[in-house]
């Protein structure tokens, strides 16, 4: 018996517990690895391709210009490898941020459980788009896109990138391939799993076309603009948090919502419907990167406006619920026999709702109502 008990106990390496508890330091070990990989000549190859940015050709420079040769590349298969490895990275910046930050904010704020879990997406999400706004702002300001808008159509197929933009394409695919693991390592409720899936998958879905499509021009500068827009969000709904009167940022973030889809929909028509139909050159060739076909074209544009009124109609959903708890506590306040229901009321609401201006009223305190009975 003593035997069979030992063969059914499981290593506490193995544990379920041990992993979420030390994943961080796991994953340092393997990408540390990848790093030791470095120094020696036996390994130097394989961990260059996860570490270092793969497929780079040297173009001359123009005699107009300077003289020294610029450096750029193109994507392939081993940008798998190299998604892998920054992916790592982003799983362990991620638990810098969570036990550093946003854990002692936590501690301080006693938020409850359902706030807890969406202070803790919001705190992340918020990094994330932040820097990836200062990043991508800075590629479009260096590669003189906001002086020349042409550039997200002329010249295409834009196989050839700048290591800035390359590096800002991996590092995008590795984020949101790090999420599908964080998943399991936040212990995400069963019921938030499909909704976290959903954006992921869409995330994925368009940085991935716009990178293997050779659209990497209009794809940056629709990244920019919507991460500015739920940059803004989340750092509205972190204030929200700390103080629920706090609603000047949800007003702000509503406006420029709907004219971050309306740009959106402008540039995407603008580059792919006025732009691309209007090249030269419109063969489909896989060896050239030149995917400029009608049907292609179709499908990028169908792509984006649907995705785009799926967002808008997440939005509409979201401000008619929002107006609705709204009415409903504001027609019990003139009543006063149904003080206490409203209470009741305002505190669950509070409680569910993440965007919400519900607040609880302190007339309705059991202190309060005992006062009254007496």
């Amino acid at each position: 018996m003593a035997i069979r008990k030992k063969s059914t106990k499981s290593p506490p390496i193995l544990s379920h517990e041990f992993i979420l508890q030390n994943h961080a330091d796991i994953v340092s070990c393997v990408a540390m690895v990848f790093l030791l990989g470095l120094m020696f000549e036996i390994t130097a190859k394989a961990a260059v391709v996860f570490v270092t940015l793969q497929y780079n050709v040297t173009r001359p420079a123009a005699e107009e210009q300077a003289t020294e040769s610029a450096s750029l590349y193109y994507y392939g298969i081993k940008d798998l490898a190299t998604v892998f490895f920054y992916m790592l990275v982003a799983i362990i910046i991620h638990a810098i941020i969570q036990e550093y930050v946003l854990d002692k904010i936590n501690r301080r704020m006693h938020f409850s459980k359902t706030k807890h879990s969406k202070f803790n997406e919001s705190g992340q999400l918020s990094a994330f788009y932040l820097f990836s706004c200062i990043w991508g702002t800075f590629i479009l300001v260096s590669e003189n896109y906001i002086s020349d808008p042409t550039i997200l159509w002329r010249a295409y197929p834009h196989n050839l990138m700048t290591f800035q933009m390359k590096f800002f394409y991996i590092s995008q695919l590795a984020y949101w391939f790090h999420a599908f693991p964080e998943l399991y390592f936040q212990k995400t409720k069963k019921e938030d799993v499909p909704r976290q899936l959903v954006y992921i998958g869409l995330y994925l879905f368009h940085v991935a076309g716009a990178y293997l499509l050779n659209l990497n021009h209009l794809g940056l500068v629709l990244l920019v603009l919507h991460y500015f827009v739920e940059f803004l969000f989340h750092i509205s709904r972190l204030f929200y948090f700390s103080d629920e009167k706090y609603q000047k940022g949800f007003s702000l973030w509503a406006v420029l919502f709907v004219l971050g889809r309306l740009l959106t929909l402008i540039l995407s028509v603008l580059t792919v419907g006025f732009g691309l139909a209007r090249a030269e050159n419109q063969k489909l060739d896989f060896s050239a990167g030149n995917f400029n076909v009608l049907a292609v074209r179709i499908a990028v544009l169908a792509s984006i406006c649907i995705t785009q009124a799926f967002m808008m109609w997440k939005f509409i959903n979201f401000q008619l619920r929002r107006w609705r708890e709204h009415s409903n506590f504001q027609v019990p306040a003139v009543k006063k026999k149904p003080a206490v229901t409203k209470g009741r009321s305002s505190r669950k609401g509070t409680e569910n709702g993440v965007n919400g201006t519900v607040t609880s009223n302190g007339a309705d305190s059991p202190r309060n109502r005992k006062e009254k009975s007496s």
